[in-house]
């Protein structure tokens, strides 16, 4: 099997579910997905019921077509839906793969379903697929995705100026983060004691 198939995994420990995407969860995220919040760094952004139908249909289009594994995060304390994780821009020959299109409900991103979430993630990819290499960018002003990245134990890399436009036109300079296999032991056992890792990232 190759990495698009098995990177769309069913991942949970006691605090959180992660399942691939599909057509049942279109409702319980629309819920989520309507604070403006969450969009203010985002490639895109989800303003209205039609911009949430063209969000969720792409993502429904990627996973088909293999060009991300989205995932549904539901929050096991509530039980509710919290938002959502991609693995994206998987270079299986390469042992390298991204993990992004990161965005939670409000009251979700002070509850550590970031840092679970991150970390089954990580896990998946480095336990599981045996990557090499799992990167995250973001925004270079989005400094809440910064610092949490910086506090999972992912390494600053640089910025790649003028990377992409943003709604509204402006041109964002992205900054890249990653974790090598060598430094994931560090990394996991940070993230399972170190309550620093607990901020919500919203990055993509």
């Amino acid at each position: 099997m190759n990495w698009n198939t098995i990177a769309a995994a069913t991942l949970e420990n006691e605090h959180v579910l992660l399942r691939p995407v599909t057509e049942e969860h279109r409702a319980s995220l629309h819920g989520v997905a309507l604070d403006p919040e969450i969009w203010d760094y985002f490639v895109s952004r989800v303003d209205s019921d039609e911009d949430y139908t063209a969000f969720f249909d792409a993502s429904l289009a990627d996973q088909e077509a293999g060009r991300r594994v989205v995932f549904h995060i539901t929050d096991k304390h509530t039980g509710r839906t919290a938002g959502s994780m991609s693995f994206g821009n998987l270079a299986e020959a390469d042992r390298r793969l991204e993990i992004g299109w990161s965005w939670l409900g409000r009251e979700f991103r002070s509850r550590d379903v970031n840092r679970w979430a991150k970390f089954l993630l990580l896990q998946h990819a480095f336990e599981t697929l045996e990557a090499e290499r799992v990167e995250f960018k973001t925004d270079i002003l989005n400094q809440r995705a910064r610092r949490a990245l910086r506090n999972i134990g992912a390494v600053e890399e640089g910025t790649l100026r003028s990377f992409n436009y943003m709604p509204g036109g402006r041109r964002r300079d992205a900054i890249f983060y990653s974790v090598l296999r060598a430094e994931w032991p560090g990394v996991k056992e940070r993230l399972l004691s170190d309550s620093k890792a607990a901020p919500a990232v919203t990055a993509s």
